[in-house]
């Protein structure tokens, strides 16, 4: 990513943190965190990226009311940041977190059936 792209990807994403946070008052959309942000060269299209926290059920019910308000976000992120074309939004769950969740309880599974060997003796 260029600077120029990563400069708009972080102020988009900053932007959708802050009115997701303040403005969409949905009570179903509540543990929501904007964790990173894409922005195309052209800066036509910003895929943001969430992470939801909840069971699926939950997670699924908070993103479909994000998509739901999209039109409203990208409106108020047009009032915040003046480009020339504002980006096409994109919502897309986050999926790195639970990634890392996993492997850290893999190679904890896989350290708890790990045998220890005694301490040498000096």
């Amino acid at each position: 990513m260029q600077h120029r792209d990563k400069r708009v990807a972080d102020a988009i994403k900053e932007t959708v943190a802050e009115i997701v946070l303040t403005e969409i008052s949905d009570p179903r959309v509540g543990f929501v965190t904007v964790t990173r942000c894409h922005v195309t060269r052209d800066l036509r299209v910003a895929t943001v990226y969430f992470s939801i926290m909840g069971d699926e059920k939950q997670q699924k019910e908070a993103f479909e009311h994000l998509q739901h308000a999209k039109g409203f976000v990208r409106k108020r992120v047009g009032e915040h940041i003046k480009l020339r074309y504002l980006p096409d939004l994109r919502f897309a769950l986050d999926e790195v977190l639970a990634q890392e969740m996993r492997i850290s309880e893999i190679i904890a599974d896989l350290h708890r059936d790990e045998p220890r060997e005694p301490a040498p003796e000096s």
